[in-house]
């Protein structure tokens, strides 16, 4: 089954924006988001196995697995001015599909969002977690769904997508010799984030040769939730964002 969702497919698109899913999410999170966009504007989401309309495929457990597979789709799309906008886990997918893509010759991604999430270390690597340090850490994040954990049903439906994830994430170490990107780079944040600071999502800026901007939005690491209109139209590059 496809990675890419379109929440609002658009026959002769202005610009696509394609959203990256945080660890334990879904192409879902962003489906509201159309109501914030222009309508030349095509909404696509990507969908990782093992989750939603994808519940029984086996789930992807490496970056480096992910990766080539998500990007090989994103290459295959009609290339229309586009911006990758990812969230935590889906910030470190979308730099590192960009990546693949730039590699591969592409030049229609104009922008890279990163959200709630700081440059990834090229040399650390996390030891893995318990079921009882993955749901702590989870609960700590806030965001859509925590209640899920409560639920004995729900939390053994879920557990194995959010260990997976992380596991996939705290595995994974950026390419010192990996190439500066020649897209512009966004970084997002909220101001009482406990997993990135403003500060530290400014490092940011060292992995391209573009221009490079930095938003602060009041709230946590899920800030993007109440403040979803501002971080649309901020992505886009909408005038009055």
């Amino acid at each position: 089954m496809s990675y890419l969702v379109r929440h609002r497919p658009v026959a002769d698109p202005a610009l696509r924006l394609v959203c990256f899913p945080h660890a334990g999410g879904g192409a879902g999170f962003f489906r509201d988001w159309t109501r914030h966009l222009d309508p030349s504007v095509e909404l696509v989401a990507v969908r990782y196995p093992g989750r939603e309309t994808r519940m029984g495929e086996p789930l992807i457990p490496t970056m480096d697995a992910l990766v080539p597979q998500v990007a090989a789709e994103l290459l295959a799309e009609t290339p229309v001015p586009t911006v990758l906008l990812g969230h935590s886990m889906g910030a470190a997918v979308a730099y590192e599909s960009l990546l693949r893509l730039e590699a591969a010759g592409a030049d229609h991604v104009t922008r890279l969002c990163v959200s709630g999430r700081g440059l990834p270390s090229p040399t650390v690597v996390r030891p893995p977690r318990t079921d009882e340090d993955l749901i702590a850490a989870v609960t700590a994040l806030g965001g859509p769904h925590v209640e899920v954990w409560s639920h004995p049903e729900l939390r053994e439906l879920f557990l194995p997508v959010v260990r997976n994830d992380f596991r996939l994430i705290d595995a994974y170490r950026r390419r010192e010799d990996a190439p500066p990107l020649r897209a512009d780079v966004m970084a997002l944040t909220g101001d009482r984030d406990p997993r990135v600071t403003p500060f530290a999502a400014r490092a940011w800026s060292t992995v391209t040769t573009g221009a490079f901007t930095s938003h602060v939005f009041e709230g946590d690491h899920f800030y993007l939730v109440p403040h979803a209109e501002r971080v649309a139209r901020l992505a886009v590059g909408r005038p009055g964002a």
